[in-house]
């Protein structure tokens, strides 16, 4: 009885671990799609920035399109996003631009450390900003919650930070400022890397499926 008991879990195992072992190639399936898509974004032409109508299909397809927006920042409204860079750790400096079209687009402009923030200015007048459109980041960090009262952002929380500065309408994304000809902040530090190691994944399932199979197999054998 006990045999027929452990046999009964090993097949119930060996199908649940099938299972991880397909699921994780539908993931690298998605995963392969994504990299490509995003791959034919950053690469393509510089487009307008989405307007109020698109912003509810705006997904992650839409990752690091190239945006090209005109328009005016607000001096003064400068949010500070912990970061660490290959630059160290400090801070992306995100800035309110009030677009030709009307809206509002949150722009991290670059990086700075913490000295530099005093050296920090806003360009006045009419700007025209290249970008990554890249997509909100809310609540904050893993381990420390954003803290608009405060002023202490541990991501790039669009809607929380429009909210702080009681702008509206604001875009749902913010534009990642790629010409790194600017000497502060400095720009140009958008790391765009996926892990995919769902193949590997899929195999180690796939392999502990066949062990129960075999484990099963051996009990039954024995048995008889």
């Amino acid at each position: 009885m006990k045999r027929a008991v452990f046999a009964l879990f090993t097949l119930v195992a060996a199908a649940g671990f099938l299972w991880l072992g397909v699921w994780q190639l539908e993931r690298r399936a998605w995963k392969l799609e994504l990299i490509a898509q995003t791959e034919a974004n950053v690469t393509a032409a510089p487009i307008a920035p989405p307007p109020a109508p698109e912003w509810p299909q705006i997904s992650d397809r839409d990752a690091y399109k190239v945006l090209r927006i005109s328009g005016t920042y607000l001096s003064g409204r400068d949010a500070f996003v912990l970061a660490s860079t290959r630059l160290g750790r400090g801070y992306w400096v995100m800035t309110p631009l009030k677009a030709d079209s009307g809206f509002y687009v949150i722009v991290n402009r670059g990086f700075v450390t913490s000295a530099q923030k005093a050296l920090l200015t806003t360009p006045e007048g009419p700007v025209t900003v290249e970008g990554l459109l890249r997509l909100s980041e809310p609540g904050g960090s893993v381990l420390q919650d954003n803290q608009p009262a405060a002023g202490r952002w541990f991501s790039r929380d669009v809607t929380a930070m429009a909210q702080a500065w009681g702008l509206s309408p604001v875009a749902p994304y913010f534009v990642d400022v790629r010409d790194a000809s600017s000497p502060l902040p400095v720009a140009g530090l958008t790391v765009i890397s996926f892990r995919n190691n769902h193949l590997q994944y899929s195999l180690t399932w796939f392999g502990l499926s066949l062990m129960c199979l075999l484990c099963c197999f051996i009990i039954l054998k024995n048995r008889r």
